[in-house]
C-alpha cells in the first residue's frame, strides 16, 4: 500500500521492492496506491487490515515521525501502536537549493546572505508541515534568521516557482531536484544529511558548516505491516527485504535516483519512528506549526 500517486519515488521504491520479493516469496505482490490526506488514508487502511502479513504499508517520515504531532488528536491511526515495523528501506537526501540568481554558491553564504538581507528571503516548501518546510524551521532556529515560509501543494510546484525565481531557496528531495540543478536552472549549495551523501558526492553537507554540526533531515521509506502481524511473518519479511537492498543491481538503480538504501532490523526502524516523532515534534511546537 503506497500513499501517493504513481510515478513518485514512493511508488518506484514500492514497485522495485515488490517485483523483488514477489519472485523470493514465489507469489504475487501487488502495489496499490492510496494517496490523500498526507498518508493518513493508506496508513489507517494498513493498521485495520487482518494482520496476516498480506498487506503492507510503505510510509514516510512524514505519515510515521510528523502527524502524530501535526494531527494531534485528530489521526485515525497511532504508528507506535498500530503498526508494526519491518525495515528501514531508504533514506532520501534533501539538498539546499536557491535560484540561479541568488549571489550565494555555499551554505555558509546563504546564511551570511539571509542574516545581511534587509528584508526576510522566502522560502518554498510541499506543503505546510512537510519535512521541507520542517527542515527550513529547524536552520531558521540554528541560524537565528529570520525567512517567510511560501508553502505549495507538493515538490512539483515548489520547484517551478523555484526555477522562475518566485521563491528564493527550498530543502528539496535530491531525486526531484538535482536534475534541474545540473541542467542549470537551480543552484544546489549542500545535502541535508549528518555527511556527505554517496548519491551526492560532489556537494558538501550542511553539518561541515560551523554552528550546524548537528544538523540533518532526512526522508525516509519505510515498510511496516498492521500490529499483531506475527513475529515470525515481520522475520521473514525483515530478511527478505534485507536480502534484496543488498542486490548489486537493486543497489544502483536506487543510488542512481538519489536514494540511500538502509536496512537493519524491526527495532531500528521502531528507535527512528520515535527519534524523529520527538525531533519533529520539538521543532512544530516551537515554531508554532498548525494545520487546520
Amino acid at each position: 500500500m503506497v500513499p501517493y500517486p504513481p510515478g513518485g519515488a514512493s511508488d518506484t521504491v514500492s514497485r522495485l521492492i515488490g517485483q523483488q520479493l514477489s519472485q523470493r516469496l514465489k507469489q504475487p505482490v501487488v502495489v496499490e496506491n492510496k494517496p490523500g490526506a498526507t498518508e493518513q488514508i493508506a496508513a489507517s487502511f494498513v493498521a485495520k487490515a487482518n494482520p496476516d502479513g498480506y498487506t503492507i504499508l510503505l510510509a514516510s517520515t512524514a505519515g510515521l515521525s510528523v502527524n502524530p504531532t501535526l494531527y494531534k488528536g485528530r489521526l485515525a491511526y497511532d504508528p507506535e501502536k498500530d503498526l508494526a515495523p519491518i525495515v528501514l528501506a531508504v533514506t532520501l537526501p534533501s539538498v539546499v537549493m536557491v535560484h540561479p540568481s541568488m549571489p550565494v554558491n555555499s551554505f555558509d553564504e546563504l546564511t551570511a546572505f539571509a542574516r545581511s538581507s534587509a528584508t526576510p528571503i522566502n522560502y518554498a516548501s510541499s506543503g505546510a508541515g512537510n519535512p521541507s518546510h520542517l527542515g527550513m524551521e529547524l536552520y531558521k532556529r540554528a541560524a537565528s534568521i529570520d525567512m517567510t515560509h511560501v508553502p505549495y501543494k507538493g515538490g512539483a510546484p515548489a520547484l517551478q516557482d523555484l526555477m522562475s525565481g518566485q521563491v528564493s531557496v527550498m530543502m528539496a528531495i535530491g531525486p526531484e531536484s538535482m536534475p534541474m540543478a545540473k541542467a542549470g536552472r537551480m543552484k544546489a549549495l549542500a545535502v541535508t544529511t549528518a555527511k556527505r551523501s554517496p548519491a551526492y558526492p560532489g556537494l558538501p553537507a550542511v553539518s561541515e558548516t560551523k554552528g550546524f554540526a548537528n544538523f540533518e533531515l532526512l526522508h525516509w521509506f519505510a515498510l511496516l505491516a498492521p500490529a499483531r502481524t506475527p513475529d515470525a511473518v515481520i522475520a521473514l519479511l525483515n530478511k527478505n527485504v534485507n536480502d534484496i537492498l543488498k542486490d548489486p543491481e537493486v543497489k544502483n538503480k536506487l543510488l542512481e535516483m538519489g536514494m540511500e538504501l538502509e536496512g537493519g532490523s524491526p527495532q531500528r526502524l521502531a528507535e527512528t519512528i520515535k527519534r524523529d516523532r520527538l525531533k519533529w515534534e520539538k521543532v512544530i511546537i516551537e515554531s508554532n506549526i498548525r494545520i487546520d
